[in-house]
This record gives structure tokens, C-alpha cells and sequence, in this order.
């Protein structure tokens, strides 16, 4: 049964929530043709090398994993040739030395974070040379934030002592649900207890920020079962818990049609999974940050919130200072100088441009300053739930369409500003991506990456 919040709701909004992608966070809508191409990625990254006191931020992407989760959205490669992962860190050296013969070597960063795939699935060795391919290049400042995406069952006490000592403060365990009916639907096994020692293990090795990603609208999933799996992650107590919407689109991930579309929570019932998420962590004293992130009351992402200087880039979102993202290894995506940069999705294209001595970009997108316009609004309405009048300048119409929404008690207006209410919370991505931006925007028609 749908929350007596939503009553009312046309059905369109519904619909829009289960169809409005994490990517409307990051993206303004590609309207001016601005295409960007390698060389022109590289004139970007020469003009960030002439303003050295402008912050840095660095993704490194490292697709490996043991085995192919069903459920998954990113870009990955199962393989257990482990000279096949050097092969990539001796390509992914090239792609660095690439873009800091434009950069400018020993550039400050103040956030690093590596995802994947499963960079826990690397070697300890493979993990040294990694961290010190980037400590070679860039200077990562004492009170930069560094983090790392692992999965539970790959992680150890050794390895999260190594972590540690290489200079990562967070980190991201993959959980999605600890139902065992829905772990074996998705393919992804995580008992409770190897949970609980893993986040023990990793608070007695040092580091300051654990975060726990869950996923909803999972096949097998009901309302009581992620409630327990809520009231698990609550008394595990981490810093951070991340809680995605699932997205089934197997045409283009074709691993998820080993999942049935008929087992799946209707949008009604994933709206009421979100609800639950939202309740039981408020509940518990976390706050609500942005649409799918709940943080304690000290983490500095909650600092940032309150004092209205909360921001998104590719990676998620974060209180870091970082104007630029430069982004390196196969798909990995960046924004650099006033443009979207994604590397190409497959090895072997990937490897191939960097051999040549290019750039290895699938595709680029420089912002028009209407672009720049639509993403200030956007991000300021998506970190501090409100947009001033101040910012449609030169968006009135769409200021004007998200007015339109306190139809539904989804914004409140006053004189000066747009408010999102608890009601349009959980809307925020479809009011983003059909009112504030006006454009249609489909990030699949580049094969963008689900973000955070």
C-alpha cells in the first residue's frame, strides 16, 4: 500500500520517480552539440594546468570482478587472470602520464576515490603499485578525502590494515539486502555476521568513514523484509548509508535478464521502500542527504548540508572544495573545465587510443553558458532543496514550470524562492529532470554510467 504521504499523486509523477536515473543529479541536458573530442580534452586539461591554485579531485575506475552480479549497472570485467589486471594498471600508467603532460605533474588533490567493479579485488601488490602510480603524479592533501568501493566477501583484516596505511580514510561496502531470498535473486551473498566483522575490523583498523550501499526495488524484496535489513544496517551503525533505486534494463546490461521483470516491486511499491529507508534512518538520527544518502549528524557530509555548501560531481556527493574531476581507466567519468568527459566503455578501444598516444574519449560535452546556468540550478536544487529566484535568470520558464508543482504539494513558493516539502523529496530527480531542466534528457543515449 502506497504511504497516505503520496496520496494524490498523479500517476505520471509516479511513474517518473521509478524512471528518473541517478544521472539527472550530474548531467545538464546535451543541447548545443558541444561535443568534445581527445584533442579537445586535452586543450581542457592545459587550461586547468595554467590555474594551479584551483582544486583537483581524482577517479580512478578499476572494472575487475570475480563474478558478474545480476543487478549491476557499471561497466565491469569478470576475469581471474590476474596478470590480465596488470596488463590494465600498465595502461591505466599511460593514461595518467597522458593527461599530465597536459595537467602539469604534482597537482594537489583534495578527494580520490576508486570504484569499479570491485577494487578490493586487486592483489595487495597490485594495490601498492596502484596508489603509488597516483602518489607519483599528484599530491593528495592531508585533509583530502580518499575512499574506496570494496565488496564484504573480498575484504579482510589484512587488507583493510593495507587500505589504511596506503592513506584511505572511507570506505564503501556493497550490501544492497541482506535477505538471503534476494541475495541469491541478485546474485551477491553477504551474511549479516561477515558484515558486522567487516565494519568491526575496519573501525579497529582506523578508518574514519564506513558507508553501507543498499538497493531498492529488488526482485524477492517486500517491505518487511528491507525493513529488517534496515534495522540491521542501523544497528551496525556506519557513518553513511547509501540507498539506490535499482534500475532493470537489460537491453543494454544483458546479464539482468537472469532477472525476472515480473518479480519486481511495481514504482508504488519501490516508493514505499524508499519511505521505509527514509523513516527508519531519520528514525535512528541520521540525516537525509539529497535523494538516496543518509549520513550521521557529525559526518562532514551533514556539516555541508546544513551550511548550504553541499555538492555533487560524478563521483557522489560531497563537501570537497575540487573544481575539476579528472577521471582515468576504462569508462571512467569526468568533468573538467566546464566539460563531461567519458573514457571509452570497453578494453580493448580503451587500450588501443592510449597505445596511440590519444586521449581515450568515447565522448565529451563542453557546457554552453546556458548549460552552466541549468547545472548551478540544478545542483543547488538537488544539495539544498530550495532554488532562489536569484537563478532563473534566463530559466524563467522552467522556474516557472517547477512552480507549477506546488499543484501537487511537491514545492512551496514564496516571492524569492522555490522550497522542495518532504512530499517532493522523494520526486527530486523527476522534478529535476522535467521541470528545472526542460530539455529531455536520456543519459543511455551516450551509455552513461548510474551514479550515485
Amino acid at each position: 500500500m502506497i504511504p497516505a504521504l503520496f496520496e494524490g499523486i498523479p500517476r505520471r509523477l509516479i511513474d517518473g520517480f521509478e524512471q528518473a536515473g541517478p544521472a539527472a543529479i550530474a548531467f545538464p541536458p546535451a543541447v548545443n552539440g558541444h561535443r568534445l573530442t581527445a584533442s579537445q580534452y586535452g586543450e581542457a586539461l592545459s587550461a586547468v594546468s595554467r590555474r594551479d591554485d584551483e582544486a583537483l579531485a581524482l577517479y580512478v575506475h578499476v572494472p575487475f570482478c570475480p563474478v558478474r552480479c545480476l543487478y549491476c549497472a557499471c561497466h565491469t570485467t569478470v576475469t581471474h587472470d590476474f596478470e590480465r589486471i596488470d596488463r590494465y594498471l600498465d595502461s591505466l600508467e599511460r593514461e595518467l602520464d597522458l593527461v599530465l603532460e597536459r595537467l602539469g605533474k604534482g597537482r594537489e588533490l583534495q578527494q580520490l576515490h576508486l570504484g569499479g567493479g570491485t577494487p578490493n579485488y586487486l592483489t595487495d601488490s597490485q594495490l601498492v603499485r596502484l596508489m603509488g602510480m597516483v602518489e607519483e603524479r599528484f599530491r593528495i592533501a592531508p585533509g583530502a578525502s580518499t575512499s574506496i568501493e570494496c565488496n564484504p566477501r573480498r575484504t579482510s583484516a589484512n587488507q583493510l590494515e593495507l587500505l589504511h596505511g596506503l592513506g584511505f580514510k572511507g570506505l564503501s561496502f556493497g550490501v544492497q539486502d541482506l535477505n538471503p531470498s534476494v541475495q541469491r535473486a541478485i546474485g551477491r551473498i553477504n551474511s549479516l555476521d561477515l558484515v558486522c566483522d567487516v565494519c568491526s575490523n575496519a573501525r579497529d583498523a582506523g578508518f574514519e568513514t564506513i558507508s553501507l550501499d543498499l538497493i531498492y526495488g529488488l526482485p524477492e524484496q517486500t517491505e518487511a523484509s528491507f525493513l529488517q535489513t534496515l534495522e540491521a544496517v542501523v544497528d551496525i551503525v556506519p557513518d553513511r548509508v547509501r540507498c539506490y533505486s535499482y534500475s532493470h534494463r537489460p537491453v543494454t546490461r544483458p546479464h539482468q535478464y537472469a532477472i525476472e521483470s515480473s518479480e519486481l516491486p511495481s514504482p508504488e511499491e519501490k516508493l514505499s521502500l524508499l519511505h521505509e529507508a527514509v523513516d527508519c534512518f531519520t528514525s535512528a538520527g541520521y540525516h537525509w542527504i539529497g535523494v538516496d544518502c543518509f549520513a550521521r549528524p557529525d559526518d562532514e557530509l551533514s556539516i555541508a548540508q546544513s551550511a548550504k555548501r553541499l555538492r555533487h560531481n560524478c563521483i557522489g556527493y560531497t563537501s570537497s572544495s575540487a573544481q575539476h574531476l579528472i577521471a582515468v581507466g576504462m569508462s571512467a567519468l569526468g568533468e573538467v573545465d566546464g566539460a563531461f568527459v567519458q573514457n571509452e566503455s570497453e578494453l580493448k578501444p580503451w587500450r588501443t587510443a592510449l597505445e596511440t598516444g590519444t586521449l581515450p574519449v568515447a565522448w565529451g560535452h563542453r557546457l554552453s553558458e546556458g548549460d552552466l546556468r541549468r547545472r548551478q540550478a540544478l545542483q543547488h536544487l538537488m544539495c539544498n532543496l530550495e532554488l532562489p529566484a536569484t537563478f532563473a535568470k534566463g530559466l524563467e520558464e522552467d522556474y516557472e514550470r517547477l512552480c507549477g508543482c506546488s499543484e501537487h504539494g511537491l514545492v512551496e513558493v514564496d516571492s524569492d524562492c522555490i522550497r522542495i516539502t518532504p512530499r517532493g523529496r522523494y520526486f527530486l530527480r523527476s522534478l529535476c529532470s522535467q521541470h528545472a531542466l526542460s530539455v529531455a534528457w536520456n543519459s543511455n543515449q551516450w551509455g552513461v554510467p548510474q551514479i550515485a
